[in-house]
């Protein structure tokens, strides 16, 4: 079939791939699925082929193909059988490899991204945890920096690749009182004192190994930590996109793999003296399934091209993982009720194919959480703006909610009405120790109809707030009247803001700072 996306060179990269997993992989199926893991050797062969370089420069042992490169590995990767399986490598090459790649620092890179490339160093990626599920700003781990370390102490749960991965990407608390604002990603090896892991046994993806982790007092040095400190949040809200698309992609070519495995067993079948492939009822929701399935594949095909293009594609991802992994479940329903009793035995691949699938729809954020995301876009009319290690696209964080404040220092204040009133009573609300010799300018623009532009000058112990952008600032702040006033009072979260584009900074470092300047408003 002529396709937009994909060239012959393509279509060449595929066929090498199902060649690999055909011969290489799935005759071994019930072996790894019997074991409960990988072995290590094939972790190794895929390095030597290149399959986990495809999306890294060269300089790191990559080859930089174009991203339909990756979609044709992940399309390949469930004819395994194994849901498990492609669950490892898309953690280890699309998850844990990626943050390495795009905000740990040259040394990290060598030591880390580099042998996971060749396979030589497995990665997993370590944020769910016992208590919080899919809320990332609501974790407990915490990391608490003591000189050039950081000591770890907490635990995580549902972690693809903890068991038996050589390196855990692990978020913490490096701010207990910075909420979302206040989290880092630090890499963890496995072999570090204070580390063990428990393996989780799973209705389904039985050869993967999915982890319950425990950190206590791990010692990690801070040249460990994946970008800036307490970054990590921002970090994970913009890879959530692309770990979003890499489940699509699984989830509809693995649907496809059972319509076609369904296909040539309806033909082969025969009841009442005919093949099953001949009764209108099966051949009709085959018939219906193959256009949803169609119809989600090619929705999946266009946030792949977005994302190609370097767009942070949010809704269309978060469409793509919906749509394509609530299908999943429904085809491989549907394909084992047509394999009848057999359908049911372990022997048969779509018995695990359909233990495979149900996860799906909780693993990368659940149907649910794509359902909020898509409502907010759509009806809300929420906007976004990508997360960047460039300066001046790092919105800003619930400043009531980091500034640290008791009874006894608060006053009372008018409450404010809008943002310039807001930022109006910074002054009275200034506490002068948490500042000491601090000194910083900080410019406000704010939209909307009682919006305006504002300086903010911190300097000798005192705070003052000037209508007007004035003289250099060290961090720029841009935002609607209302979206900031809904986050001082409550009524916005911060993080929500953040992903969605609607408040954006300069220097999340500097605003940070300045958050822990000012007492809370007091509620009204």
């Amino acid at each position: 079939m002529k396709s937009l996306y994909f060239t012959a060179d393509h279509e060449i990269f595929r066929r090498m791939v199902r060649q690999f997993i055909e011969k290489e992989v799935a005759p071994h199926a019930d072996e790894w699925e019997k074991n409960r893991a990988i072995p290590r050797a094939i972790w190794n062969r895929m390095g030597d082929l290149g399959f986990f370089g495809v999306n890294y420069p060269e300089k790191y042992g990559g080859t930089a193909a174009d991203f339909f490169y990756s979609v044709v590995l992940l399309e390949e990767l469930p004819r395994s059988t194994m849901g498990g399986f492609a669950a490892a490598v898309s953690v280890h090459a699309y998850m844990a490899a990626e943050y390495v790649h795009r905000f740990g620092s040259a040394e990290l890179k060598e030591n880390y991204l580099v042998p996971a490339i060749t396979g030589k160093k497995i990665g997993a990626l370590a944020i769910t945890e016992p208590n919080t599920g899919s809320d990332v700003a609501a974790i407990r781990t915490k990391a608490v920096r003591q000189g050039d370390y950081y000591i770890i102490n907490g635990s995580k749960t549902f972690i693809t690749n903890g068991v038996f991965g050589d390196f855990i990407l692990v978020a913490a608390k490096t701010d207990a009182e910075a909420g979302a604002g206040g989290i880092s990603l630090i890499l963890v090896d496995r072999d570090t004192p204070g580390f063990s892991a428990r393996q989780l046994h799973k209705m389904g993806w039985h050869c993967s190994d999915t982890g319950e982790l425990t950190f206590e007092d791990v010692r990690v040095p801070v040249t460990n930590r994946i970008g800036e400190e307490n970054k990590a949040f921002y970090y994970i809200m913009e890879c959530f996109q692309l770990e979003r698309l890499v489940g699509a992609i699984g989830s509809i070519s693995g649907a496809f793999l059972g319509l076609e495995l369904t296909l040539a067993y309806i033909k082969e079948r025969q009841a009442f003296n005919r093949p099953l492939a001949k009764f209108q009822a099966i051949r009709h929701t085959l018939a219906d399934l193959q256009a949803e399935l169609e119809a989600a594949r090619q929705l999946t095909y266009y946030t792949a091209w977005l994302h190609s293009q370097g767009e942070t594609a949010v809704h269309f991802s978060s469409m793509a993982k919906l749509l394509t992994s609530e299908l999943a479940n429904k085809t491989a329903d549907v394909c084992l009720q047509f394999f009848g009793g057999y359908g049911y035995m372990d022997e048969y691949p779509i018995s695990r194919m359909y233990r495979d699938a149900r996860v799906g729809t909780i693993v990368g954020g659940t149907s649910e959480i794509m359902r909020e995301i898509i409502a907010r876009i759509m009806i809300d009319q929420v906007g976004y703006q990508p997360v960047s290690d460039r300066p001046g696209e790092h919105p800003e964080t619930n400043a009531r909610e980091s500034s640290p404040a008791s009874a006894k220092e608060e006053r009372v204040v008018p409450l404010p009405k809008t943002a310039a009133e807001i930022l109006q009573t910074l002054p009275e609300r200034f506490v002068p120790e948490n500042a000491g010799d601090w000194e910083t300018v900080f410019h406000f623009d704010i939209s909307g109809t009682e919006g305006g532009q504002f300086t903010v000058t911190i300097a000798e112990g005192k705070c003052s707030v000037e209508p007007g952008l004035k003289g250099e600032a060290k961090c720029t702040v841009t935002v609607a009247d209302k979206t900031y006033h809904d986050i001082e009072f409550g009524k916005m979260k911060p993080e929500w803001a953040f992903m969605t584009g609607k408040i954006r900074m300069s220097d999340m470092a500097e605003m940070m700072r300045f958050t822990k300047m000012f007492r809370r408003l007091p509620k009204g």
